[in-house]
Formats: structure tokens, sequence, C-alpha cells
């Protein structure tokens, strides 16, 4: 074992320890910094002229358009981005920050696996959370139920994930290998990070080195891919097949299926072919409304993958309103017709938005904990078939294109005991994002249910007030949510206004 020293272009010197068996990706050799804050990562094959071209725009004008910036360090959480190159006996190598330690596995598999294998302190590389057989268990390596989070994690990650290439595509950005081996996930605390930064593509300068990860692979990628890169019918990676990706990638961490792979075959006998058939030309949304032929067959589906996959005990309309409609673009629409599929920023306003209907299980033995509220009279946990008891308040919100002029908004919150309201709810105007200021973040009142009544604090919202009764509720008070309470949370341009709607079950 050795300390090795390098040393970049500007000047700056790093270190890594040799101990002759590197961690090994896809194409790089991995080595530690002595004090494990950062890796050196070198290239197996050569760096052409190009390439590093590439790289050095990646760790420099690149990261400065996104990092410089306002709220800048809020992205650090979100990419692990290299910042740096080095040279050493011939090879490349980028230095990149090591992960957030929450992207380890802290138990891996259940104790039952421990004989069979171990991912105890691998990396949480989404594959691992994006199938229901590490779910399952029936299935000898089913995940410890510690590393699996809830649902609302899932939908916490997914915000972040969206943001994330929403980010990278505002900087004129491609990802080009969008896929679960290229996104870390914790579903303990919700969060993510998107890696492997380095193969960026950028249109007109940087065409991508990869067509990308089998699944995530959109479907005119992968029908295009024996014509020669220089014919205009080639399709490669892009923006527009970032958005497939991200939206398989979605629908894979909140209903843990492939929205491609059901019972199709095409009798080609080969099954690369056949892969390349489901994924591609043929590619079909296994819940297509009118076209049903590629519905999963019962026969054919792994026990151990159950009751995932099976599409009628757990439909994608369970995502709720809000991503049905984009999951329709993403694999109707758009699945052929590559303009049409969602951006990321419509994903992160329909999740962000799919994230106030959310409900907590009253099964405390949910496995999912949470569910999206399905706009009926009596709501029910499709992951366990719990039905709500109680009263249930759903508030409409309106908002206030001139001062005082309130229209519907497409926006509604579901409300729970010990929820919290905050300035984007009484606000259109603003979005919850990386340039919320701190006192933003915090809210600004919350709802409980006492006394069999539910009712709205209110913590910091000047203007809060009982539109029928004209009465001004004071900070550290409280108002009723009654059946058809029109309740005004700011009077400002882009305020809002709610109105309460009672369920009772």
């Amino acid at each position: 074992m050795s300390t090795i020293t390098v040393r970049s272009a500007s000047g700056t010197t790093y270190q890594y320890v040799d101990n002759g068996s590197p961690m090994q990706g896809g194409v790089k050799d991995v080595y530690f910094a002595p004090d494990k804050s950062y890796v050196v990562a070198f290239f197996r094959d050569h760096q052409d002229a190009s390439s590093k071209d590439r790289l050095e725009n990646i760790v420099k004008k690149y990261r400065e358009s996104i990092f410089n910036q306002p709220a800048g360090d809020y992205w650090k959480n979100l990419f692990c981005w290299p910042y740096d190159i080095v040279e050493h006996n011939g090879k490349t190598g980028i230095i990149v920050p090591v992960y957030n330690s929450c992207y380890f596995f802290q138990k891996g598999f259940n104790p039952g696996a421990a004989n069979l294998s171990s991912i105890k302190g691998k990396e949480k590389e989404g594959k691992w959370f994006a199938s229901s057989r590490y779910r399952n268990k029936t299935y000898k390596l089913h995940l410890d139920s510690h590393e699996l989070g809830d649902w609302w994690k899932y939908i916490s990650i997914c915000i972040k994930i969206s943001r994330a290439v929403a980010r990278m595509h505002a900087a004129g950005l491609a990802h080009s290998d969008l896929s679960y081996k290229n996104v870390l996930i914790d579903p303990v605390t919700g969060n993510a990070s998107i890696i492997d930064i380095d193969g960026l593509v950028v249109p007109g300068k940087f065409p991508p080195d990869v067509i990308g990860t089998p699944d995530f692979i959109a479907p005119e990628v992968l029908s295009t891919m024996k014509l020669d890169k220089r014919d205009p019918n080639r399709k490669l990676p892009s923006m527009l097949t970032d958005r497939h990706a991200l939206a398989v990638m979605i629908y894979m961490y909140l209903l843990y299926r492939h929205p491609l792979k059901g019972g199709n075959y095409f009798g080609t006998g080969d099954s690369t072919e056949e892969d390349n058939l489901m994924m591609g030309s043929k590619a079909l949304f296994i819940e297509h409304p009118t076209d049903k032929s590629n519905r999963p067959k019962s026969n054919q589906i792994d026990p151990r993958e159950l009751p995932w996959a099976d599409i009628n005990r757990l439909p994608y309309t369970i995502c709720g309103t809000y991503l049905k409609e984009l999951f329709d673009r993403a694999f109707i629409e758009g699945l052929h017709n590559p303009t049409k599929r969602p951006s990321a920023e419509e994903w992160k306003d329909a999740l962000i938005k799919t994230n106030d209907l959310i409900q907590p299980c009253q099964n405390t033995s949910c496995e999912q904990k949470w569910f999206v509220f399905d706009n009926k009279s009596s709501p029910k946990c499709p992951f366990c078939n719990t039905p709500y008891k109680g009263q249930l308040p759903v508030l409409d919100l309106y908002y206030a294109p001139t001062p005082g002029n309130y229209r519907l908004d497409n926006h509604r919150i579901m409300v729970y005991s010990g929820q919290s309201l905050y300035q984007w709810h009484a606000n259109r105007n603003i979005t919850p994002n990386e340039r919320l200021t701190d006192d933003q973040k915090k809210p600004i009142g919350d709802f409980h249910f006492q006394n069999n009544k539910w009712i709205l604090v209110n913590r910091r919202i000047n203007e809060l007030m009982d539109v029928q009764t004209k009465q001004v509720i004071p900070i550290g008070s409280s108002i009723e949510l009654t059946e058809g309470k029109q309740i005004i949370l700011s009077k400002e341009t882009g305020g809002r206004l709610i109105i309460v709607k009672l369920i009772n079950n």
C-alpha cells in the first residue's frame, strides 16, 4: 500500500492511496484520498484531446455555471460533480467529492441473507430500490426494512432528481446516461445525488460517449443504434432522451416495475433483439388505456414481484392526477414523439403538488405508510387497502392574479394532524426551490385535530382572515376548518385563498 501524490494543471496537489485493488466503475479505477474526503478516478482508456476538452469544461465552465451562482451550495447535495483533473503515468483522472455517508448501506440485505451476499457499506445505487423483488420478504435477498424508507420519501427523492435534471437542462447540458446506476438515493432520508457527471452532452460541442443504460435508453436511440453516428437519422442521447429516462425512473421508484416491460413477444428468438424491440421501435406502455397488448401476463409474473407487478392491483393512477397526466404524456404521447415528453421542470412541479395530496395510512403496519388522496369520497390506502376513518379536510387553493381577485388554482392540500403550511402555499409566486430564503423555509401555520375539530393554527401569517366573518385571525390563535369555510392566506398579488371541503367516513 502506498500514498501517491499527483498535481493538477493549476498546481493543486492531491493524494490517493493505492492498495493494488482500486474500486472499479464502468470505465474508471477509483482511489480514495488518505482522509477519504475525495476520490481520484482514473480513466482506464486513453482520453483524446476532445475528451480532455470535455472534462476541462465540466470541471470549470459548466461547474461554475451551476455552483458559482446564487444558492449554488444547494446543488452540492444533488450532484457529485468533479472539480479538477490530474494526469499520472499517462492516465487522466478526475477529482470527485466522496459521497455523503447516507448513500452507503448501513445494513443492506436482511440478516437471513448474510451468508449469501453482502452489500453493507456499498453504494446505494437506485437499482436496489426500483425493483419489487428486493422489497419482497419471500425473496432471500430482500433489503432490510431499515433501508427501504416509506412512500413519502420516494416522492421526495423524485422531486430532488427532477430538480437536478431541470438545473442541468437549464444550463444547456444533458446527462446522456441518466439511470438508476448513475443516481444514488437514500430512502431513509429522502435524498438523491446524480453521479458520473464526466460524460455530459453539450449539443453542437460534445456528443455523447455512450447510448445509455439498458431499461432507460429512449426508443428512438435503440431503434436507430445500428445506423452510423454521422447518419442524420441516427438519434443520440440528448435532453429529450434524458426526459424519457427521468420518467422511467420516477415510475420505477414509485411503482417498483418498468413501464415498458410487459407481456409482448415478437418471436425473434433472440432475447437481446426482443428487449431492443420492447424498449425501442415496438415500445408500448404496459398500462396503455386502449392498446392492452403489452399488459403483463399473470403466468409470466415472478411471484416475488407481487403485488407491484399486478397493474390491476396497483395501477399507476395511485400516484394521483398530476403524475398520471405526465405519465400519459411520457409513455403514450411522447414515447415515440420525443418533443411531447414532459420536461424535468414539469415533473418537479407535479411532484410538489402530489406531495400536498399525500395522507398517512391509518394502518400502523402499512409498509408504505403514506398514499395519495384520489379525490374520492371514501379514500383508502391502495397499498394495504385500509379505508380512511373519520373526517378528512380537503383544501382547494385559489390565487389572486391581482390583489383581491381570486381564481381557482390547479392545486389541493390534503390535511393531516401535524401538517405544516408554508409561504409557497400562501402565495403562488413563491416556489419551493433552491432560491427559498431561510425565512421562507419556516412553517407559517399547522393543522391539528383537537376536541373532534380540525383547526389551522396561525404561526406567522399577518393577513389570515375568515372571509365570511371578516375576522382577522391573530398570530398564535387558530381557526376551525368547517365545510365551505373560506380563509384568506395572503392579500398580495399571487396570494391564496383556501376553501374547505370536509369528507366524512
